[in-house]
């Protein structure tokens, strides 16, 4: 087998990537260990930046996002009993954000593959890149019939994932790694039941943090702040919704219309960043390169933002020959990455619980949140990195 990029898991960096390089008319191949069923069954992100929302336009997979998802203008901060709304709009010069599930991300782009003829392995096992550092690089596999494989290609993307194989293909002296892990997880929980505010609510409160979010119209998703050491099976549907209420505004509670979970899972937070995210002619794209706090709403963006770059980097090196671009990945992305970790650590130390006492570092979250919040260049601040900075240039 041969292409021009071999693309390692088709989760939506990597569909997204092999959408918009086939519109260019740039083949690639995609591998992917799982079924696809079992990728669409991932509950995952839902708040899109304005630039994400943009470059699957550019994608032609846009009908049903502009269709089905919601645009939403403001997000609100609630804490002491009070709520203040953050006017996006208004203070980024009318960008927006969407509420589409990454599911239904991932769904349109597979249609839009298979509809254009696109080349996806599922349930391939043992994926291993090799001589990444020579200009033939090429990928093994064995297929889910126990036959081995070789796709020779100009270029591997890694889209695999925080625990996938791209960037254990790294040599460990070439690359290093930045973390923070925090001492908490997020409880979510899905429901078929109408959100219980028209826009997303990130509350501070001092039996922990609290999140009102939504996928649609008629399917809510509610988070909570919980100790790692705790398990899903230990919150029944009925414990979390009491937690829940004690922790948004009296008026939210009062609003909020319970019902079964669809789902529940607990999901660890931390901070994580590799440099440099290439080797050779190996370039690592979203969680394979890095991870960010949920608080954000940056994991599924920043991701998209990786692939704008490696997507024009491509065009740039099929279309006119620029392979002296290609150096230039790593620290055009890593600008904008680091922006956003900075803005995911600040939310998420702004509004978590760290300690059961009255401490400087409650005392000081309280001073940020009444700062910010009266305060148009704060508002302005959190605004412009909730909607999504602008994307780094190559050149």
């Amino acid at each position: 087998m041969k292409t021009q990029v071999a693309i390692i898991g088709a989760g939506p960096s990597g569909l997204l990537l092999g959408q918009l390089l086939q519109r260019q008319g740039i083949d690639n191949v995609i591998l992917e260990r799982r079924s696809g069923d079992y990728v669409l069954s991932r509950i995952r992100a839902g708040v899109l930046e304005q630039g994400m929302v943009d470059l699957l336009r550019e994608a032609g997979v846009d009908e049903r996002m502009d269709a089905e998802g919601l645009p939403h203008d403001g997000v609100e901060l609630a804490f002491d009993n009070r709520r203040v709304r953050i006017d996006l709009a208004g203070l980024t010069g009318g960008k927006q954000v969407m509420v589409y599930g990454q599911t239904e991300v991932t769904r349109d782009l597979m249609e839009a593959r298979e509809a254009n003829g696109g080349k996806t392995r599922y349930e391939v096992d043992q994926v291993q890149p090799h001589d990444l550092e020579t200009d033939r690089p090429y990928v093994t596999f064995v297929d889910k019939h126990g036959e081995t494989h070789r796709l020779d290609c100009d270029y591997v993307a890694g889209c695999d994932g925080y625990h996938g194989v791209s960037r254990q293909s790294i040599p460990a002296d070439r690359i290093k790694e930045f973390e923070r892990v925090y001492p908490f997880g997020w409880l979510g929980l899905l429901s078929d039941t109408p959100p219980v505010a028209d826009e997303l609510i990130y509350a501070r409160h001092e039996r922990g943090f609290a999140l009102c979010s939504m996928r649609s119209e008629t399917r809510s998703r509610y988070y909570l702040q919980v100790p790692l050491e705790e398990k899903v099976e230990d919150w029944s549907d009925e414990r979390f919704w009491e937690e829940f209420k004690r922790r948004v505004p009296e008026d939210v509670a009062a609003k909020l219309i319970t019902g079964s979970s669809l789902e529940k899972s607990i999901a660890p937070l931390r901070s994580f960043v590799v440099e440099p995210m290439q080797y050779g002619r190996l370039f690592l794209v979203g969680d394979a390169a890095h991870i960010v706090p949920p608080t954000g709403a940056k994991g599924l963006n920043l991701a998209a933002s990786d692939v704008n770059t490696l997507y024009r980097l491509m065009v740039k090196v099929y279309r006119e020959g620029r392979t002296d671009l290609i150096p230039r990945y790593s620290e055009t992305c890593l600008k904008r990455i680091w922006k956003a970790e900075r803005f995911s650590w600040w939310m998420t130390s702004m509004l978590h619980k760290f300690s059961d006492e009255e401490d400087f570092g409650s005392r000081m979250q309280q001073a940020e949140l009444d700062y910010v919040t009266g305060s148009e260049a704060g508002l302005t601040t959190i605004a412009e990195n909730y909607v999504g900075l602008p994307y780094e240039s190559l050149e």
